[in-house]
């Protein structure tokens, strides 16, 4: 074999050395990993949350405004004893729904100071950012509306009591000056006439003996 390689001359003798290391460096060689597909990437990024259906949201609020009309309809049947027990069941009304139920139960007593009180628990609830108290916020700037507007007619409504008992005040001192009049004029027509006082020239000697 030698002997037909020299038949090619000394040239090719010196070259096929390097031909022969290069072919064999290039079979050993690992190929390099196809560059990867992007549909087929792998991902390591977190999924994000589902964030919830606004439908939902929607439902849990409409139960919670449903279930405060429910309530303020069962107060509106409560006698006095049994509203008071509710008030003092509540007490300082911490979570916004209980702020509502508080402000309904006091606006059922018809007092004065008990509807502002109502109306302070109400814009606590309103103040109140949290998850569970902002679906109640559109209830309560209506019972708020609602209280104020009944707050500006007691209000009208103490006043017009208060000038009716300043009226009725006023009538009783007139009629008490009436029947001390009417007093007087009777105690003087019950008391006999006076009699006349005789002249001393008008009066007549007795005849003599």
């Amino acid at each position: 074999m030698l002997s037909s390689l020299e038949a090619f001359g000394p040239p090719f003798c010196r070259t096929l050395p390097w031909a022969l290391v290069l072919s064999l460096a290039a079979g050993c060689t690992v190929p390099a990993p196809a560059p990867a597909r992007p549909d087929t990437a792998p991902t390591t990024a977190a999924t994000p949350a589902t964030p919830p259906a606004p439908g939902n949201a929607v439902l849990f609020e409409a139960d919670l405004v449903t279930a405060l009309l429910a309530y303020a309809d069962r107060l509106r049947s409560l006698p006095g004893p049994e509203l008071a027990q509710e008030i003092a069941r509540l007490g300082n009304a911490a979570s916004a729904g209980d702020q509502l139920r508080l402000a309904l139960a006091l606006s059922q007593t018809r007092q004065l100071h008990d509807l502002v009180r109502a109306q302070d628990l109400l814009q606590r609830a309103l103040a109140n950012n949290s998850e569970d108290a902002r679906p109640l916020h559109a209830l309560a700037r209506l019972l708020a509306a609602r209280f104020a507007e009944q707050r500006r007619v007691e209000d009208q409504l103490d006043r017009q009591n208060q000038q009716v008992r300043d009226l009725q005040r006023r009538l009783e001192q007139t009629q008490d000056k009436l029947d001390a009049l009417k007093e007087i004029e009777r105690s003087l027509s019950s008391r006999p006439p006076a009699a006349p006082a005789s002249s001393p020239r008008g009066r007549t000697r007795p005849p003599g003996p």
